[in-house]
């Protein structure tokens, strides 16, 4: 891999992590295109999102550090469990359960087989047409007058509770399959909860941390192990990923507030539609080999 690729990836890295078009598709077909029908495989993938989540640790520090705090007391007993940010640190730890099991039941077919371009088609179009449809969902519950807000509005994270928690975690946990999206598939399972957006949008962010810290620390051990990609162009993909990374956090979480997914939507269908035509037409190899497999 060279410097211009690595920028190139770590842009799309940083672009697409929080937005809910998914990151990991979007890394496989520019990685192709980068790599002259490579897969840059998903231990890249992995390592640029420890840039991008160190962008939502920055972004949302204070939140964390005082989620940390309070769950830290509450094993202590000097602050109740029922503190809404220990209850939270609980959940954000039961809702990593999932995608922590099933990557490693699964690691082998994440890291070959569902790194299919044709599944990659199918995840997009069909998780972007559920996101329209949980969309839709969570149109109906935001009433205008404010008394209606009170009693039939959106629930906010202070409404969570352990069942939502987990359902939150399994849903995250489809984000395995690349075409998914972390945030999509999460925030599209909180709309269908009856959470507002921002708030669904908001624990998907939270939600991610430990996974993806903990799936990028594993996967630093298969960085460098050939001549393709190497610890240089890795780390500046990741620096770059969470630069860009932290300016689309703040864009989205504004956006949201007065704005639907809706063009979300369009996009994951089209780029499905696109790909489709792309792997037909044998411009792109559905199961390209990774660059582990390259020429250096």
């Amino acid at each position: 891999m060279g410097w211009l690729e690595a920028i190139v990836l770590g842009i799309v890295q940083g672009l697409t992590e929080f937005l809910p078009v998914s990151s990991s598709a979007h890394q496989l077909v520019v990685g192709q295109l980068f790599f002259a029908g490579h897969d840059p495989g998903s231990a890249f993938t992995a390592v640029t999102q420890l840039g991008t989540e160190t962008a939502v640790l920055i972004y949302f520090g204070r939140d964390i550090i005082r989620i940390i705090k309070q769950w830290g007391l509450s094993l202590m007993k000097k602050v109740p469990r029922s503190d809404p940010d220990a209850r939270m640190g609980w959940f954000v730890i039961l809702g990593s359960v999932p995608i922590v099991v099933l990557g490693l039941l699964f690691q082998d077919a994440i890291d070959t087989s569902l790194r299919n371009l044709w599944i990659t088609v199918a995840m997009l179009g069909g998780v972007g047409l559920v996101l329209g449809w949980a969309d839709r969902v969570a149109s109906k519950h935001e009433p205008v007058a404010a008394t209606a807000r009170r009693q039939l509005g959106p629930k906010e994270l202070k409404d969570l509770g352990l069942k939502d928690a987990i359902i939150f975690g399994l849903a995250q946990a489809c984000a395995l399959i690349p075409g998914v999206s972390r945030s999509g598939g999460t925030i599209s399972a909180g709309l269908f909860l009856g959470y507002s957006r921002p708030a669904a949008t908001r624990y998907a962010f939270l939600l991610a941390i430990p996974a993806v810290f903990g799936s990028g620390i594993y996967k630093l051990k298969d960085i460098g192990d050939d001549a393709c990609v190497a610890w240089g162009p890795t780390i500046l993909a990741t620096l770059i990923a969470g630069l860009v990374g932290y300016a689309v956090i703040a864009w989205l979480l504004r956006y949201i507030t007065t704005h639907s997914f809706t063009p979300f939507v369009i996009y994951r269908v089209a780029l499905a539609i696109v790909l489709a035509v792309l792997l037909l037409t044998g411009y792109l190899d559905p199961q390209a080999p990774t660059v582990s497999g390259c020429v250096s």
